[in-house]
């Protein structure tokens, strides 16, 4: 007997915190296969991701975010495709309002503790311009 689409999709994991994500990455945190993210793209105009210089797709986490808003959109609220690409150009994903990052001052002793400190502000940079 054939399976619903909605039975087939594979529950979604925690995303893990990285710049960065292949397409493989982002099928297994989202429970939906690669060859549907592909379709996807080619249905929404929204989900393009980069594609880096050996040409596979990089996503980054407001990718992944998308993703899932179609996937519940579309597996759990039953809206067509038409009807997702519909809502986005209505403006349910109205880019956020960029909150300036306040300035950290900090005396770092050892060079690890400078590390982590670089990489937290980076982080906390890439996210307010997300």
């Amino acid at each position: 007997m054939h399976k619903h689409a909605s039975e087939s999709i594979k529950p979604q994991l925690p995303v893990p915190d990285k710049l960065f994500y292949k397409i493989g990455e982002v099928s297994k945190v989202t429970g939906v296969e690669s060859y549907v993210l592909r379709y996807w793209e080619t249905e929404f105009p929204f989900l393009k991701p980069r594609k880096n210089k050996s040409g596979q797709r990089v996503y980054v986490k407001k990718d992944l975010e998308m993703i899932l808003m179609v996937k519940k959109m579309l597996y759990q609220e039953r809206y067509t495709i038409e009807g997702v690409r519909k809502r986005f150009e209505d403006g349910i994903m109205k880019p956020a309002e960029t909150k300036p990052v306040p300035e950290q001052k900090t005396e770092v002793k050892n060079p690890a503790e400078a590390i982590a400190f670089v990489r937290k502000r980076l982080r906390q940079i890439a996210d307010s311009i997300k």
